[in-house]
């Protein structure tokens, strides 16, 4: 090793290999740096302040912000950084609720975990933040912001890496908190229900909206029958909360635990994955045939579905009108089992456990309703399960495994692979291979759409036509990819999307941590039951085959469409009023200034112009003429950031040119760019 290359830490020379900070240095050399901010696919935030090093020649400073440099010498660990870390960690418990026992992160929360391991044995500074209410509107997720410590994390990952801004930092000073734009519940604003935000939260301030105890209470109903679906990305996570390594398929065991929990038939959600695969790619290929609207989108996500319908209505059209595996298998349950378990369909109900949250609003949309009620009755994560087995005293690891029940049960891997990202792609190319005349789906892995790359491309050649596939998960990549499909910049058939990063196998719902190396293992989990399943395309699932023929008439019929396909609306406004920020109380004759902040003109800078024409009303004292006000979406967000002036609608704009606007409005001479000196009453 050359010094040019290398660093010094605690006396060690240690190789520079591109890391972008020294933390990721020290961890890399089998240094464990404590943080608590710091995310490895976030930006560098830098609030916590305990990572703390001491670099020769410069002092105590943040390992996070600090790039290594040949030569450096730094101390990870000295009595003083000790002293100040323990402080940094007392100060946070200050302002955080000591609820810990009852709260739902308490095995997995890291405050708690660098309170222990930095030996923090009391906390000397007095709760000094009141108690506010905590936001359960959203079926997905609950926020509590007494268990906030501001670290950000959840704030960068609905922005960097979803980017839907759904939260952000509120108020100041003491009064600082992580809330919704203008005091809002969550369910009012544009949040997708995703959950990214709980899985980087270290504590228990976001988590997961839990439907545990309405399971126990169907499951305690005698006159209930109760039946479950598991997701192909469950089996793969589950065992992590009782030792195992990440990607071992439990499937028999969870089903074995169901049992005793007191369900009373437990299936597979790949049996109704099967099923998509075999709608989507029926309609895929006929878009292609006939000339419909392509690229076709992908439909499995519901963060993703409304996330379209919030943010690019305009691609509608081309979202395949598949339901997904869980709304599948629910309207499919409600219409076959009654008959089959002897039970009246208002008597029965279908609990899916996901490793999403997003599926808790989407099974709870008005369109997946039947005359018996909702089709999927309720939404439990990976994590809920946990807590159920736990709960109910079943020793997971003691358990011996058990097959799910038929015919619901039965599945090919086309439906497994469904949880890893590129896995719908890849299941709708082994159909489509044997539906365009090639060899047989079920003869063929399509490596081509597999991977960790967030954005992939595959040209691949079946009976001789190539398809051209785009596999994208996370949203604020699936934006960037939806503005080259609106700017005619592609040229795809099919783009399959996942919201969270890795696919569903990195959903909120499952055992944290959720990192790149656990998602990986997790999909390589589901591939492996792939290979060791008996038929691996959906076409050759026989008792779908069966279910088709007895119930639906066949793949794309009248009577499938109307069980397993739905359609969209355009949800782009989140709120129809104005937020009147500046201006007296009467508006009749004032001047109405609105200025977007809905998300594409709030990641442009609206909340900037807002705040800078709020500020030039008041230092011209024109608030018994001008009322300024905010407002959530003008329709027009290719064209943003958006104000409207009067009647007069300005694009693309910034501070000056609505000050100008207002100006002209009012007759005044035309102000100079902000800092110019005053005009209009103040002269």
């Amino acid at each position: 090793m050359t010094e040019s290359k290398t660093m010094f830490v605690d006396g060690r020379e240690i190789p520079i290999r591109g890391e972008r900070n020294v933390l990721e240095l020290c961890r890399n050399a089998g240094i464990d740096i404590p943080s608590f901010c710091y995310h490895s696919e976030l930006s560098v935030f830098g609030a916590c302040r305990l990572c703390l090093v001491d670099i020769e020649g410069r002092g105590i400073v943040t390992s996070c912000t600090t790039k290594p440099e040949p030569g450096m010498r730094i101390r990870t660990t000295t009595e003083e950084i000790r002293k100040m870390r323990r402080i940094g960690v007392e100060l946070l418990l200050a302002s955080h609720d000591h609820d810990c026992p009852t709260c739902a992160k308490s095995a997995t929360c890291k405050l708690q975990d660098l309170a222990r391991r930095l030996g923090v044995t009391e906390v000397r500074y007095p709760r000094n933040r009141p108690r506010l209410p905590v936001d359960d509107s959203s079926p997905a997720i609950v926020i509590d912001p007494n268990r906030c410590v501001l670290c950000g994390d959840c704030v960068r990952a609905c922005r960097e890496i979803q980017s839907v801004g759904a939260l952000d930092f509120v108020d100041r000073g003491a009064s600082c908190r992580v809330a919704p734009a203008f005091n809002k519940k969550l369910s009012e604003v544009e949040c997708v229900g995703c959950g990214l935000c709980a899985t980087v939260c270290p504590t228990g301030a976001i988590t997961p909206h839990s439907e545990v105890e309405s399971v126990w209470s169907d499951l305690d109903d005698p006159d209930v029958t109760v039946v479950a679906q598991i997701a192909p990305a469950v089996r793969v996570a589950l065992g992590e909360d009782f030792g195992l390594e990440p990607g071992t398929v439990t499937t028999g065991l969870i089903a074995a635990a169901l049992r005793r929990i007191g369900f009373h038939a437990v299936y597979d959600t790949s049996f109704a994955a099967d099923m998509t695969v075999i709608e989507e790619a029926t309609e895929f290929l006929e878009r292609r045939g006939k000339g419909g609207s392509l690229p076709m989108f992908t439909s499995c996500c519901p963060a993703w579905v409304k996330f379209a319908e919030q943010f690019f209505p305009d691609l509608l059209p081309h979202l395949s009108t598949c339901r997904s595996p869980q709304q599948m298998f629910g309207s499919v349950a409600k219409r076959i089992l009654p008959e089959r378990l002897g039970v009246t369909p208002e008597n029965l109900r279908v609990v899916s456990i996901m490793p999403c949250t997003a599926k808790k609003f989407e099974a709870k949309r008005p369109e997946f309703a039947g005359p018996a009620g909702a089709d999927v009755d309720h939404v439990i994560t990976t994590q809920e399960l946990t807590r159920m087995i736990k709960e109910h005293g079943v020793v997971f690891n003691r358990l011996e495994a058990e097959s799910l029940d038929m015919p619901l049960g039965y599945k090919t891997g086309a439906g497994v692979i469904f949880g890893a990202s590129g896995g719908v792609s890849e299941a709708v190319l082994r159909y489509a291979a044997q539906a365009l005349g090639g060899v047989r789906g079920g003869d063929l892995e399509f490596r081509e759409v597999r991977g960790e790359k967030s954005v992939r491309e595959a040209s691949v050649t079946v009976g001789g036509e190539t398809l051209r596939i785009a596999v994208v998960h996370g949203l604020a990549n699936t934006r960037a990819l939806c503005e080259k499909v609106l700017a005619g910049e592609t040229d795809y058939d099919m783009i399959e999307v996942m919201a969270c990063p890795g696919g569903c196998v990195g959903g909120a719902g499952q055992p944290l941590p959720t990192g790149i190396e656990t998602r990986s293992e997790r999909a390589r989990g589901l591939y492996e039951a792939d290979r060791t399943l008996q038929m691996h395309a959906a076409q050759d699932n026989h008792m779908v085959a069966e279910c088709y023929e007895r119930h639906l008439d066949g793949p794309g019929s009248p009577e499938a469409h109307a069980l397993l396909h739905t359609g969209y609306h355009s949800r782009r406004r989140i709120a129809d009023e104005a937020i009147s920020l500046v201006g007296g109380d009467d508006e009749a004759e004032r001047l109405a200034v609105r200025v977007c902040v809905g998300t594409n003109c709030y990641l442009r800078g609206s909340q900037d112009i807002l705040i800078r024409v709020m500020n030039w009303v008041e230092e011209q004292q024109l608030q018994d003429s001008v009322e300024v006000g905010a407002t959530f979406c003008f329709e027009n967000c290719g064209h943003s950031p958006n104000a409207r002036v009067g009647d007069r609608m300005i694009e693309s704009c910034d501070a000056n040119t609505v000050i100008a606007a207002i100006c002209e409005k009012l007759g005044l001479p035309v102000a100079g760019r902000i800092g110019a000196a005053p005009v209009g009453a103040g002269q």
